[in-house]
């Protein structure tokens, strides 16, 4: 018996074939059973020359049954390198967190694999810098928001607005301020992530030895509470981990100062100005009276460390510290205000990741993929869960439920800036660095070192 596997195009088939050479005297009709696919079995009567060579004619009739759904095809396999810093600080919550997700988005997408790695941030972008010159870069990246207009500029990020064909819905669900650090000449090259700001994170057992009964509310109020935090608690009032951008934009800001004028054309008049000026005299006051750790000049200083410790009193920290210190120093209890006003009000810096696809990508639609389930209300609240802000606007007062102390950070937003969004910002921050390093060291003036500062960022606007 012979089967015949032949595709069905309708209820009533005909095949027409055309004998060639003198037929044998054929045998009596054969019943057959044909296997088509999608599981639809096809019983035919068909007469059948025994020597046949094709072409022939034969006429078949055919009962078919309604054919099935055909099963779905198995997509080639697709890895995803995902690069990322949530492990940043020991952060093993988050970490957790993440690795929680990418087992969600593989158990949907059956053939897709990411590989996530983290990568120490003071590393991360000389990092990729070296893979993008080397056509290794990850596919997709969490990147620091200041990072955006220099790797779009570069040509290394792909336009997610032209590329996302539901870009403006997703668009809709966002909160405008962390939108706004994705866009770079009239396009979008990321989504925003995350959000975050710092706000004055206080230890309230160094405060109450040194009988300081509340936080200070104004840069004034501050020196005071040193005072007695210097005398009474033996420990440094206020600490932070260098002299970049991150941490001294808020006293910058806060004493109405700034780098550049609105435009990002000048720095002379802004960055050596009177109020800018003011910010690091301020600094350097706190610093010549032991208020200020001497570690804010370099020397690998572990804040979070001499935080739990009761060594030091205050720091400008964000949301991610709470996690941080569940999983290292869970007996710590972290209290939080507003950064204390300076004479042009409390204004912290914005921070946040966004999360960008490279051109160099070979798995594009993928990657966007998973930028999408990072932002479903899910995720977002999931990552809420280990001190993520989330950037959507519809799940803010769900994650304010989740860590009430969000209601902090959100509050302090309101009046915080991004850092100034240039693709020569990371020049621009190391000569603000070393003008700082040069002012609290004691080897310029303020207003000398702030002057050269000037003069060296100028052309880097141009």
């Amino acid at each position: 018996m012979k089967q015949i596997h032949i595709l069905v195009g309708g209820i009533l088939l005909s095949i027409v074939l055309m004998a060639c050479g003198t037929p044998a005297t054929p045998p009596p009709p054969v019943p057959q059973t044909v296997v088509v696919p999608q599981t639809v079995v096809v019983q035919q009567t068909v007469a059948v020359p025994q020597t046949v060579a094709v072409p022939q004619t034969v006429v078949a009739q055919q009962t078919v049954v309604v054919p099935a759904t055909p099963a779905p095809t198995t997509a080639a396999p697709v890895t995803l390198t995902f690069w990322h810093t949530y492990g940043e600080g020991g952060n093993n919550p988050k970490i957790q967190a993440l690795e929680k997700l990418i087992a969600q988005f593989q158990a949907a997408h059956p053939g897709v694999t990411i590989q996530h790695q983290n990568v120490p941030y003071g590393d991360f972008r000389r990092k990729l810098l070296t893979s993008i010159a080397g056509g290794t870069a990850p596919d997709l990246a969490r990147l620091d928001i200041i990072w955006i207009p220099e790797f779009a500029d570069l040509g290394a990020l792909a336009q997610v607005d032209t590329e996302m064909k539901d870009f403006d819905a997703l668009k809709a669900n966002l909160i405008a301020g962390p939108l706004s650090t994705t866009e770079w000449k009239g396009h979008y090259y990321a989504l925003p992530l995350d959000t975050n700001t710092r706000t004055w994170m206080w230890n309230k057992e160094v405060y109450d030895k040194a009988g300081v009964s509340a936080p200070p509310k104004t840069t004034d109020e501050l020196l005071a509470a040193c005072a007695k935090i210097k005398s009474g608690a033996n420990a440094p009032c206020f600490a932070d981990g260098g002299l970049y951008g991150w941490a001294v934009m808020p006293w910058i800001w806060s004493f109405g100062g700034d780098v550049t004028n609105p435009e990002k054309t000048k720095a002379t008049g802004f960055v050596n100005g009177e109020k800018t000026v003011g910010a690091y005299m301020y600094l350097k006051q706190m610093l010549d009276r032991g208020y200020l750790d001497k570690g804010i000049l370099g020397g690998g200083l572990d804040t979070g460390a001499g935080f739990a410790q009761d060594k030091i009193a205050s720091l400008l920290e964000g949301p991610w510290m709470p996690g941080i210190f569940a999983s290292q120093y869970p007996t710590k209890t972290l209290n939080w205000a507003l950064m204390p006003a300076g004479p042009a009000g409390s204004i912290s810096v914005v921070g946040g990741e966004d999360i960008a696809v490279f051109q160099q990508s070979k798995n594009k639609e993928m990657a966007y993929e998973f930028m999408r389930f990072l932002l479903t209300p899910e995720s977002q609240l999931a990552l809420a869960q280990v001190g993520e802000m989330p950037v959507r606007s519809d799940v803010a007062d769900q994650a304010v439920k989740a860590q009430p102390y969000f209601q902090y950070f959100f509050d302090q937003i309101k009046t915080s800036r991004a850092r100034l969004p240039h693709p020569n910002w990371p020049k621009i921050e190391e000569i603000l660095t070393n003008a700082g390093q040069e002012i609290l060291r004691g080897e310029k003036t303020p207003q000398a070192a702030l002057d050269d500062a000037a003069a060296k960022i100028d052309p880097l606007l141009q």
